[in-house]
């Protein structure tokens, strides 16, 4: 399961790595890891604090959230990866779970040479993210949370937006995920339903319905509530008013068990930090960058 080494994104390798090529929001290349390939894209920081880890929602590859890393402060390192079997990951053999994603993610920081990181997960890859921070308390020094809860003992959904979540079809078939955008996305997509067509559909954003099960069953049985209480990083929870996916009581609930959290609600919906990233992008560089 030995890989060929790595050099430091954003130096040596910048244009003449094998697997590598340019894109406007960040260098984009393939790492194997632990017989896995993994497609990860790195935008070098002007700054010099510790590089901002970004961990996608369900089915989504991490060219979705384009609009928000380019509103980022351009200071801000910014890591995002495709999870096995989304985007340009392959598909993995097995399902995983969210702690063995979080002990991949972590070997594969290790493999990039980065010591220190902050996180963001929005919606399913919050949970990833809180999950990095139990699993790394020293390494990770702050959280984001946007759009997401603390997974199976959590104020659900309506059962009808529920129903809408078990396929993955709205990203397979852009017609459809106009039709549903209102009803699971609510916020902005309530009069432009549209624009998630455009969204889900503008890169290849996911792999097979089997990829889409693995991400479904890597939250089943698991819970952060038990565990929020014992997290000691400062945490940014971000959640908008009108979010049929993740209802707002459950961003209340984690600001109330995380020791050192502050909440932004926002008027807008599930996927807020795409749509109204001109906001929100400022609200996160300005957390990440504050003094410790």
């Amino acid at each position: 399961m030995s890989a060929p080494s790595c050099e430091r994104p954003g130096q040596a390798h910048g244009h003449g790595h094998p697997h590598g090529h340019g894109h406007p929001h960040g260098h984009v290349e393939w790492v194997r890891l632990l017989g896995q390939q993994v497609r990860i894209s790195i935008r070098p920081g002007t700054g010099t604090g510790p590089p901002l880890l970004i961990c996608n929602g369900i089915g989504a590859g991490l060219d979705l959230l384009d609009p928000f890393v380019d509103r980022l402060d351009p200071a801000i390192e910014v890591i995002r990866f495709d999870v096995p079997g989304v985007g340009g990951s392959p598909t993995p053999a097995l399902p995983y779970t969210f702690a063995v994603l979080s002990a991949f993610v972590t070997r594969l920081l290790d493999r990039l040479d980065y010591d220190r990181f902050d996180v963001l997960g929005i919606s399913w890859g919050g949970g990833l993210a809180q999950q990095l921070a139990f699993q790394n308390p020293r390494r990770c020094r702050r959280v984001v949370l946007v759009s997401t809860g603390t997974g199976m003992l959590m104020v659900p959904a309506h059962p009808r937006v529920l129903a809408l979540m078990l396929t993955g079809r709205r990203y397979r078939d852009p017609a459809y995920a106009g039709s549903v955008a209102a009803q699971l996305y609510g916020g902005r997509m309530r009069n432009r339903p549209e624009r998630a067509a455009t969204l889900m559909h503008d890169q290849s954003r996911v792999g097979s319905g089997r990829v889409y099960l693995y991400q479904l069953l890597a939250g089943v049985g698991w819970s952060s509530l038990p565990a929020l209480p014992l997290i000691r990083q400062q945490a940014l929870i971000l959640a908008g008013v009108d979010d049929p996916l993740i209802p707002v009581a459950n961003a209340r609930l984690m600001h109330t068990l995380l020791p050192h959290a502050r909440l932004h609600l926002y008027d807008d919906g599930h996927l807020g930090l795409i749509t109204s990233a001109q906001e929100l992008a400022p609200l996160v560089s300005e957390f990440l960058e504050a003094a410790d």
